[in-house]
């Protein structure tokens, strides 16, 4: 294929997205296939010759779509949505075209400062201290590592990545257990440890608890270990679990320990003043994610990492070697030396589309409903007779049980969710709380309707009498 023929196939291609979006809510929402079907239908070896283009675009109409989990399914309900505005996509073909690799400033000036004021405009929307500055990451799960090992270097006066960690006593991290997998995964890659990751108990709002952090601080310090930081939660995956954050920052404070929060999925919600009581103090974290992959309508993968001092995370960071100087400017910008990664994406592209082609309030607009319609289910779910709410709504998020009289509630749940999802019209996920199997219900999509969100609770008590 030559870059002559772009435009052809392009126009082909983009015939096919309009036809996928203008009949989604025809299709089921999980993919319907089994294990090894698609696979099946793949040649075993690889193509010695070129394949056509024709070929090539007729074998992806005929098998990528039926092992397609919709995730721009208005009736995606799962997870946390993942959501591709159009503006966004858009975006992205251009990214892709310029395939610029945006490592330093000088390999892509454009990218670099329009990331900047980019983080400077959410910063803005959010109400975050002037001194705020920021990084995009690929997913909240790098900006948490990024920020573990933040709180090592911290913790050993910068000496970890010199020294290794042999010579110094543990270091102990601690958060609660409604935070994200991530935060072991990332003790486990920055040599920490999940043993010194100290998950702290939580009271009956399911936050961290204050006191009992302090006691197990106390305790570490007593034993000879070395608190190094706090990993500290607005909207928990599981079940959109909010920590109080004064009081665990105060302790931070006068621990001198550095700060985290993860807001991955609840941080979007904070361009709408009336919200950002969830996460009340967060000005005085170091270090916040957010996810606008989530649900401001930037493709996957857009995170972005807030960070009161840089230079933190830098000094952890960075690496210079005399192959990524730039002559002549040793105080630009390079956003590799605030990353794992030294390659970047030009990520910064999509999220100018997408603020400039639907504004702030047009963002808002779309996730105040989604919050409305998601509390106008949890209350027709709550007044139904089969069904206990398990846990309270948290902005679009709620939780409940199948609790038919007589029936086991985890049984009856995981058996119903089951009929949900192959059924296909909507698509829900599960999570254990407190030891219950639980169904999770999420409103995000970027087009979601109220219809889209009111089928939910058709679907839902139509299959539970089924079952």
């Amino acid at each position: 294929m030559k870059y002559s023929d772009y435009s052809h196939w392009t126009e082909r291609a983009t015939q096919w997205i309009e036809k996928h979006f203008a009949t989604i809510r025809e299709k089921p929402v999980r993919a319907q296939t089994n294990v090894g079907d698609i696979a099946a239908r793949l040649p075993k070896t690889p193509p010695e010759q070129p394949v056509d283009m024709e070929t090539i675009i007729s074998d992806f109409e005929k098998i990528v779509p039926d092992g397609i989990t919709h995730w721009q399914h208005p009736r995606f309900f799962a997870y946390f949505q993942s959501n591709a505005a159009p503006a966004s996509m858009i975006a992205e073909q251009l990214t892709n075209a310029i395939a610029s690799q945006c490592m330093l400033w000088q390999t892509s000036p454009a990218a670099t400062e329009i990331e900047e004021v980019i983080i400077d405009w959410f910063r803005q929307a959010m109400d975050l201290p002037n001194g705020f500055k920021g990084v995009i990451q690929d997913s909240a799960s790098s900006a948490t590592l990024s920020a573990v090992l933040s709180m090592r270097e911290h913790a050993t006066s910068f000496t970890g990545n010199d020294t290794g960690l042999s010579q110094h006593p543990r270091l102990r991290i601690y958060c609660s257990s409604q935070v994200h997998s991530s935060v072991d995964k990332a003790c486990w890659i920055a040599g920490i440890g999940q043993e010194n990751l100290i998950k702290i108990p939580t009271n009956t709002e399911h936050q961290m608890d204050a006191t009992k952090l302090q006691t197990a601080i106390t305790t570490d310090r007593a034993a000879g270990h070395t608190p190094a930081g706090i990993v500290l939660c607005t909207g928990g995956t599981s079940i959109g679990a909010c920590d109080n954050l004064p009081p665990l920052l105060e302790i931070a404070q006068t621990e001198n320990l550095y700060t985290h929060l993860d807001a991955a999925w609840a941080g979007s919600a904070m361009i709408c003043p009336e919200l950002r009581y969830i996460w009340n103090g967060a000005s005085n974290c170091d270090s916040i994610v957010f996810n606008p992959h989530k649900w401001l309508g930037a493709n996957f993968d857009c995170s972005i990492q807030f960070l009161k001092d840089p230079n933190v995370q830098r000094r952890t960071m960075g690496l210079r070697p005399s192959y990524l100087e730039t002559p002549q400017a040793s105080e630009i910008t390079n956003f590799n030396e605030w990353t794992v990664p030294l390659g970047r994406r030009f990520r910064a592209l999509k999220l100018w589309f997408l603020v400039r082609a639907y504004g702030l309030e047009g963002l808002r607009k779309r996730m105040r409903n989604h919050i409305n319609w998601s509390a106008e289910l949890e209350a027709k779910i709550g007044a139904h007779p089969d069904f206990t709410l398990t846990t309270k709504r948290n902005l679009s998020l709620f939780t409940f049980q199948h609790t038919p009289p007589g029936a086991d509630p985890n049984k009856a749940s995981a058996a119903l969710l089951q009929k949900i999802n192959d059924d296909g019209r909507i698509y829900l996920t599960q999570t254990l709380h407190d030891g219950a199997y639980v169904i999770r219900f999420v409103a995000g999509q970027f087009d979601c309707t109220r219809k889209d969100v009111m089928m939910a609770y058709d679907v839902i008590t139509e299959l539970a009498i089924v079952n």
